[in-house]
């Protein structure tokens, strides 16, 4: 047997992913476990990543017409009861106000006291809430159509969590709109399952299959729900955005009405959209190793990491300041709209700091001692190669560059990924080969991503997630009019959709 290679992270993705994933959370120093139940907190790393994915998106966004706003964290329990469906698929999620102070009691303890007139549903999407006021908004067809995106917080009670993947307490962003017709509405929703395409494919570098959920997996309420999926590393599948188009649902439920130009009075046609925190665990899962978290370049919280090197005793004034000057240069370098961001780290840990930078994924390490100015060189180690694949080139032709090499790193991360996924993608036509896939695999836990036939029929999807845990995730839009035999009943089917494990 040949000698275990040792890795930054313990145990590795073979030995025991879940656990693996919380270490690289960890070691990265990302987030961590809150003393609340099920809840985090998203220390800097972690935070500026969201950030970026934050500041990036919502210029996408506005692209588009979209404008911010903010909505009451608290619904009151009649606006969700207006959408019975909806109220349906949120209803064992709920957190609830009922009291809206405290009071000493007995022993003094405090207690809750000050019972509210009427419960309040801690938010758990908007809706309702917003729904609420896009109906005295709205009066004519001049007012449509109404656009609106919101950054925010959600809870929903979780019973098994997972940071960033299944948290109570989530960070997202929710986009609502209202329209005069349902083509627009329609529209409206492809678009911004479109652009979160491209963004999750352009800046998270991780590939996606665009696609409708089937009517047991849409969203409580809506009349289509579309999504993009991704695979993770375990073979699983992670949405990793939606956009729903609402129909009249919600805006007969807030009463959201207008005049049209003929001068009838019609209900608004709405969509609603959303991603959140939980693309960071899909990038997580999509690219990181055995060493670490990998961070693609163009979300990541810092592009490079100057590491001066300097001998015990040695007077480190020249090299420190070599190394400030480099950080101002490099820092007034343009990347994709973004000055790159440049950390020193001048901690005496010696080896330990470099690897402490690639468990925290930073694309670029360099490491600059007297040797490297003399030959006006650095000493450079990337992300996307093996730790200790380290070359030395001039520091001028380093800054020349940069963005390059960062742009080479990113689609390096994207060209892997979609390797993985095909890889892990089959094309399944018979049933025992579909039930082994998810059963007796011996190499694959999680199967991967089937693409079979699906008669249409609920009692077979639902047969099919009872016995191997496996849901459709989607029905491709590129696999539309593949006309086939149903996998489990053998009747005919109009198209092949992906089944898979999920998370």
């Amino acid at each position: 047997m040949g000698k275990k290679v040792k890795t930054a992270i313990t145990p590795t993705r073979k030995e025991d992913y879940p656990s693996w994933y919380q270490e690289v959370v960890k070691a990265s120093d990302m987030a961590e476990n809150s003393p609340v139940r099920g809840c985090m907190v998203i220390k800097p790393w972690g935070y500026a990543l969201w950030e970026n994915i934050m500041h990036q998106m919502d210029e996408r966004f506005k692209e588009t017409g979209v404008k911010n706003a903010y909505f009451p964290l608290f619904i009151p329990l009649s606006y969700m009861e207006k959408e019975a469906e909806h109220v349906e698929g949120f209803a064992k999620e709920c957190a609830v106000v009922t009291h809206h102070k405290l009071e000493h009691g007995e022993d003094n303890k405090l207690v809750p006291a000050g019972k509210l007139q009427e419960p309040l549903i801690v938010r758990p999407t908007s809706e309702t809430i917003i729904g609420e006021s896009m109906s005295r908004w709205t009066s004519s067809y001049r007012d449509l159509p109404i656009l609106l995106n919101q950054w925010a917080n959600v809870v929903r009670w979780e019973m098994r969590t997972r940071m960033f993947l299944r948290t109570s307490e989530f960070l997202w962003q929710e986009g609502h709109t209202a329209h005069a017709s349902k083509d627009e509405a329609e529209a409206r929703t492809l678009m911004m399952l479109k652009l979160y395409t491209r963004f999750v494919e352009d800046l998270l570098a991780m590939p996606v299959i665009e696609g409708r959920k089937t009517e047991s997996e849409r969203f409580p309420g809506a009349d289509d729900t579309l999504c993009i999926e991704a695979m993770m590393q375990d073979n699983k599948a992670l949405q990793a955005g939606t956009s729903h188009f609402l129909g009249q649902n919600f805006a007969k439920g807030s009463n959201i009405k207008f005049q049209t130009e003929a001068g009838e009075e019609e209900f608004a046609w709405t969509t609603s959209w959303g991603t959140s925190t939980r693309m960071i665990g899909g990038m997580i899962m999509v690219h990181s190793d055995d060493d670490g978290l990998v961070v693609p370049p163009r979300v990541a919280p810092a592009h490079v990491v100057l590491l001066p090197i300097f001998k015990k005793g040695e007077d480190p004034a020249d090299v420190l300041a070599h190394v400030r000057a480099l950080k101002d240069e490099l820092g007034s370098i343009l990347y994709h709209g973004r000055k790159l961001v440049v950390e020193i780290d001048d901690r005496d840990t010696g080896g330990a700091r470099g690897w402490d930078w690639v468990k925290k994924g930073i694309p670029l390490r360099l490491e600059i001692g007297p040797k490297d100015i003399a030959n006006n060189s650095v000493f450079m180690g990337r992300r996307d190669k093996a730790p200790n694949e380290k070359k030395s080139m001039l520091q001028t032709d380093f800054a020349s560059s940069v963005t390059a090499i960062l742009d080479e790193i990113q689609q390096n991360y994207f060209d892997r990924a979609l390797a993985f996924q095909k890889e892990y993608t089959f094309e399944i036509d018979s049933k025992d080969e579909f039930y082994r896939l998810y059963t007796d695999h011996p190499d694959l836990p999680h199967g991967g991503f089937a693409l079979s036939h699906w008669c249409g029929s609920r009692a077979c999807e639902e047969k099919i997630k009872q016995d191997l845990s496996v849901t459709i995730r989607c029905l491709p839009f590129e696999h539309k009019g593949d006309q086939g035999r149903c996998i489990y009943c053998d009747a005919d089917s109009p198209q092949r959709v992906v089944f898979a494990k999920a998370y």
